[in-house]
């Protein structure tokens, strides 16, 4: 199995998006890429953490690539929003790719690349592309939030 980690707003949204995929083995929703330890959701919304809503995903290779993941990653926001996705706001909500090697960083800046080049957005993308961090996962109540409530997004589409 391979480990990605996609922050991209709100995380509920996020999660479900990833959990459909096809050789998605798991998902997690939590907080990276801040200076705080162990932090809560009720933390988090201080946006004073320096961290951002994420979902790590574990996925198996031989039935998804990472690239198709950017592929999902990019078009289920809107990543020209800098530290907001529709109605959240602060930086928790940043757009952002956590790369575990050297490869998956590479791939991520040529994703990025190609769809500055493509003229889809006439803003410039704001995502980052950053080395992972230390992975908080969320509360419980926030795993799997939408499934359990039975809804099926709550996500910007770009």
């Amino acid at each position: 199995m391979s480990k990605a980690t996609f922050a991209a707003g709100c995380f509920w949204g996020v999660e479900v998006t990833f959990r459909q995929l096809p050789g998605v083995t798991s998902s997690r929703v939590g907080y990276t890429g801040g200076n705080f330890a162990n932090p809560t959701y009720k933390d988090v919304c201080t946006d004073g953490t320096g961290h951002a809503e994420a979902v790590e995903v574990e996925f198996d290779p031989t039935k998804i690539t990472y690239e198709q993941l950017l592929d999902v990653f990019w078009e289920n926001h809107d990543p020209t929003q800098v530290n907001r996705q529709g109605p959240d706001y602060g930086t928790q909500y940043r757009s952002a790719i956590f790369y575990y090697s050297p490869e998956q960083k590479a791939a991520a800046e040529a994703s990025k690349a190609r769809l500055e080049k493509s003229g889809r957005f006439s803003k410039p993308i704001a995502t980052q592309i950053v080395p992972e961090a230390t992975f908080f996962e969320a509360e419980d109540y926030h795993q799997q939030y939408l499934e359990k409530r039975g809804l099926a997004s709550c996500h910007i589409k770009a």
